[in-house]
Formats: structure tokens, C-alpha cells, sequence
């Protein structure tokens, strides 16, 4: 009893201490202090396509396989694999080593009921699991997949970075209901999230994992290659406007701000001691997504109406300034430009001299007759903000009757889940953006979808893109799925799912001395002081 009290007193002792300098300098000089675009809501990368979740989720969690700057899928969690049975068994080995940050083995079976999990919320989870007769794990090490069919896009199904993430869990906690969220952050990422230091609204910690073991290979792009970390802890600082992260970073109280945001960037570039650059070069793709259960956006002739006053630059001008060229592309269709499955089919209509009284003329005839739309717009976003200014401006001058409906992005979520007519609390449009690198392909693109009731808000009825879609899975080459992407951008030309309003790239800004940050989305390992 008197040595423990001892101890007690040694440590009060201690803690009442002041610290010296270099101790302070050192715990400085071994944290990174990031301010991220929002504050971190949900914890549970599967449950949500916020992509300060997924960001989260690659701290704390890991996948199996990674994603290189090619968009192509490398070994993760797993030294490989290997296929049977003309492509129809697939046996994927974990690496030795993994552990769970609460000391215990990785094992096969904890990944299979992850797998299971997040094919319930992703649309590209959901085709793989279609296509599988069995998923198992005959060992610890081995997970197995029995097909029904040759699936070859499974490594890329499991390592894609686009959300919602494929994030391994301990079987306790991926046994949790999809549509709940996880109770504990045990992951086996190559760090450990501090919820004891949460501040909701103000502060998220993370610190290194002593117990990771990075890949020894592997180039570094994405969330593929080692994951070696420098830094033993990293705070998530929320700050409550652009002006104040800008100001903050530039007085080196801040490491890392992930948004260099447009009309600060003159201001960043100006400034020593930091870097601006764009990380990831799919960008952001804009959109305007309509409810396609209500009038006036349940009929598609009304839907094609507007594509004549639907002015992209105009958009994206909103955003980054007429100045910065550079930083916007315009003609968007519904695959990220520059990506294999991009083309310019049926842009033609988006190209022509914008007419808004072509528009209101297209209007009248499908039938309009001055229905309000109720058009969301999340409030707590400068970017959406400018677009709904935009679109609101659009759908006026093209004859429409519109009411804005401005909210904090969270609240926004509440309502865009109704669907019901705008009288009873239902709503008509909402503006939104996307990473590019969500819009790659059919398989993981959840607006383009056509699926109805079971997909995402809005609805859309589009037999045909749901057909296609499955046609491109089973499409024998590239230039096979190419040829099928043409033909999904010609019918969305058609049926309208949503209007694409531009692309455009988001620098990201931080101090000189921060090297080795990795291409992609913020990710936290390879980066070092120095």
C-alpha cells in the first residue's frame, strides 16, 4: 500500500512539473496537426459515402487489397492470390503478421464477415456477392471465394478507394447490422483512433500502431505500397471557415489543410515556408441529382428540357474563377474525364451555345405547368453553395418556379431520404459533388444507377443502365466495356439520372517542411517532417 501511494505521489509529482523545452519540442516536431474539409461525424467508413469517413477509415482500418495511381488493385493485407477452376475459385492468403489493434490475430473469418458486410451497402460489394456461390475461410489465412461465374474485377471490388470502403473488422464488430454503425474503432490500420480525446466538432486523434507491419513492397500511389509511419500522433483540427484555416496554416500553427479552397489560393501561393497541390488528379465531378418520384422531375421529357440551359462553365467558373482554367474541364458526361471509360458520346447537346429560352420552350411543351422545386443545398458548403446559385439561376431563367432550401449538409441527409411530394416535406433536386474517382466505371457508380426504390436518393427507374451495367461485367475485354460505357452515357442522355455540371481539381496546401505526402486523398503514412 505505501509503494503504490509513493507511486501516486511520484506521479502527481511529475505531472505538476513543468515541461522543459525540448520535451515540448519534441512532442511537437513527432505530431502532424491536419485540418480536414469538415468534422468528422461518422466513424464507420461502411455506412456512409462521406469522404471524411473513408480518409478516417484508411487510418484506422485496412483492406486487403490497395489502389495505385493506375486505378488497379495491389496485394494489402494479402501477400496474393490464386485462381482456380477457370477463374471461378479464388484463394486469397493474408499476410503473417496482422493484428488487430487490441493485440489479436487477424484471421480469415474476420475478413469474410467484413467482405459480407460492406457488399450489403456497395453497389459493387453487391455484384460481387451476386456472382458468389461461397464465401469462406477453410483456414486462418486463407479466404476463399466460390463463383458462380469468372469475376475477374474481385481484387479491385476489395480495394477500390471509392465508397464506401471495403474496411476489415474483427468478426465481433463486422457482425454489426450495415445499415448501424460499429461501436469500437479496432482496426488493424497503421493507426489507433484516440476516441477518449474526441472533441465532436473540434478534434480527432489518432497515433501510430506499434504493432503494424507494412508491405515491403509495392510503389507508393493511393492507398497502395508500404505503409510506413513517421509521425506518433496526428490531430484532426476543424476550423470554422476558409479564411481561419488559411491564416492558421500560414502562421505554422497548422502542418496539413486538406481544401486549399479557391479564393484563398492567390493567398497560399503567395505565402512562404507553404506547398499547393493537387493530389489527385480525377478531381471533384459536380452534379445536380433530381427525385425522380415527384413531379417535376418524374418525367423524362421534362428532364431532357433542361439540358439546353445547363451551363457547366458557368458552374465550375463558381467555384474556381474564370481565371483559373486550369483548374475546371468542362464538357462533363458520366465517367470521369481522362479515365478509360470517359467518352464524348451525346455531349454534343452540352457543347452548342447555351439557350434558356430554347429551354422553357422544351418546358412548356413536355408538359410544366409551374411546379415549385425545392432545390437542397447544404449551407455549410462554400462549393455547393456557389452551385446552387448557379442551378437556382438556371432552372429560373429556363421558366421554373424555385424555392431553396438551405441546411447544414447533415440535416440536408435527413430530408433527401423522403419521398414523398415537396408539400409533405419531399424535395426536387440537390446539388452534390463526387470524387472523380467514384465515377470510373459502372461497378462502384452509385448515381448512375437505375435500380429505383433500392438505389440511391432520387430514385431513378432506368432498366437499360441496369442492364448494360451487367453486361459490363461480364464484357470479355477493355475495349469491350468501353463500348458498353458509350452506350450507358447515351442512354443517361436520354433518361437523365442526374445532370452532370463539370469537373474540377481541389488543391490541397502544406508547410514546406512536410514531405512524402502520397498522390491520391490525404493519407498520413510516408509523411515526415524534415
Amino acid at each position: 500500500m505505501q509503494r503504490r501511494m509513493l507511486m501516486k505521489a511520484t506521479g502527481a509529482g511529475l505531472l505538476a512539473a513543468p515541461a522543459s523545452p525540448s520535451l515540448l519540442r519534441a512532442a511537437a516536431a513527432s505530431t502532424l496537426r491536419f485540418i480536414p474539409q469538415q468534422d468528422l461525424v461518422t466513424l464507420d467508413p461502411v455506412t456512409t459515402t462521406a469522404y471524411i469517413s473513408r480518409n478516417h477509415g484508411y487510418m484506422v482500418f485496412d483492406t486487403l487489397y490497395g489502389m495505385d495511381g493506375a486505378f488497379q488493385a495491389t496485394p494489402q493485407m494479402v501477400d496474393g492470390h490464386r485462381t482456380e477452376d477457370d477463374g471461378k475459385r479464388w484463394d486469397l492468403t493474408l499476410r503473417e503478421g496482422l493484428r488487430w489493434h487490441d493485440g489479436e490475430r487477424v484471421l480469415a473469418r474476420d475478413c469474410v464477415a467484413s467482405i459480407q458486410r460492406w457488399s450489403k451497402r456497395d453497389p459493387f460489394g453487391a455484384s460481387l456477392m451476386a456472382a458468389t456461390d461461397e464465401l469462406s475461410a477453410p483456414d486462418d489465412r486463407t479466404i476463399r471465394f466460390r463463383l458462380k461465374r469468372p469475376f475477374p474485377l474481385l481484387p479491385i471490388a476489395l480495394g477500390k478507394a471509392s465508397v464506401p470502403v471495403c474496411a476489415m473488422m474483427p468478426e465481433r464488430l463486422a457482425n454489426t447490422d450495415p445499415f448501424r454503425q460499429v461501436t469500437e474503432m479496432i482496426g488493424s490500420g497503421p493507426f489507433r483512433f484516440k476516441a477518449d480525446e474526441r472533441v465532436p466538432g473540434s478534434m480527432n486523434v489518432y497515433t501510430k500502431f506499434e504493432g503494424y507491419v507494412p508491405r515491403k513492397d509495392g510503389a507508393l500511389a493511393w492507398t497502395s505500397g508500404p505503409k510506413v509511419v513517421h509521425f506518433d500522433r496526428v490531430e484532426w483540427i476543424s476550423m470554422p471557415d476558409p479564411s481561419t484555416a488559411t491564416t492558421s496554416l500560414i502562421a505554422g500553427e497548422q502542418d496539413w489543410m486538406e481544401y486549399a479552397y479557391h479564393d484563398q489560393l492567390s493567398l497560399l501561393r503567395r505565402a512562404r515556408n507553404v506547398q499547393v497541390r493537387v493530389l489527385d488528379p480525377t478531381g471533384f465531378v459536380a452534379m445536380l441529382r433530381m427525385n425522380h418520384l415527384q413531379p417535376p422531375f418524374n418525367n423524362p421529357a421534362i428532364r431532357r428540357a433542361l439540358w439546353s440551359a445547363l451551363d457547366q462553365t458557368a458552374c465550375m467558373q463558381a467555384i474556381v474563377g474564370p481565371a483559373e482554367t486550369s483548374l475546371y474541364h468542362v464538357p462533363l458526361g458520366f465517367f470521369c474525364p481522362g479515365t478509360p471509360m470517359a467518352s464524348d458520346a451525346g455531349l454534343d447537346v452540352l457543347t452548342s451555345p447555351r439557350d434558356p429560352a430554347r429551354a422553357r420552350e422544351a418546358l412548356r411543351a413536355a408538359g410544366y405547368r409551374g411546379e415549385t422545386v425545392l432545390l437542397m443545398v447544404p449551407s455549410n458548403s462554400s462549393v455547393l453553395m456557389s452551385q446552387g446559385a448557379v442551378v437556382e439561376d438556371m432552372l429560373k431563367k429556363a421558366g421554373m418556379t424555385v424555392e431553396v432550401y438551405a441546411v447544414e449538409f447533415n440535416a440536408m441527409l435527413q430530408r433527401r431520404n423522403r419521398k414523398g411530394p415537396v408539400s409533405e416535406g419531399g424535395w426536387s433536386a440537390f446539388v452534390t459533388n463526387w470524387a472523380g474517382a467514384d465515377w470510373l466505371n459502372p461497378a462502384g457508380h452509385i448515381a448512375l444507377r437505375g435500380n429505383g426504390d433500392a438505389g440511391y436518393a432520387g430514385w431513378a427507374t432506368i432498366p437499360r443502365i441496369e442492364e448494360l451495367r451487367e453486361a459490363w461485367f461480364q464484357a470479355p475485354d477493355k475495349a469491350a466495356q468501353q463500348a458498353i460505357c458509350r452506350d450507358i452515357q447515351l442512354e443517361a442522355m436520354r433518361e437523365v439520372p442526374f445532370y452532370p455540371l463539370g469537373q474540377y481539381m481541389q488543391p490541397t496546401a502544406f508547410r514546406s517542411n512536410i514531405r512524402g505526402v502520397v498522390d491520391g486523398f490525404p493519407t498520413f503514412w510516408n509523411v515526415r517532417r524534415g
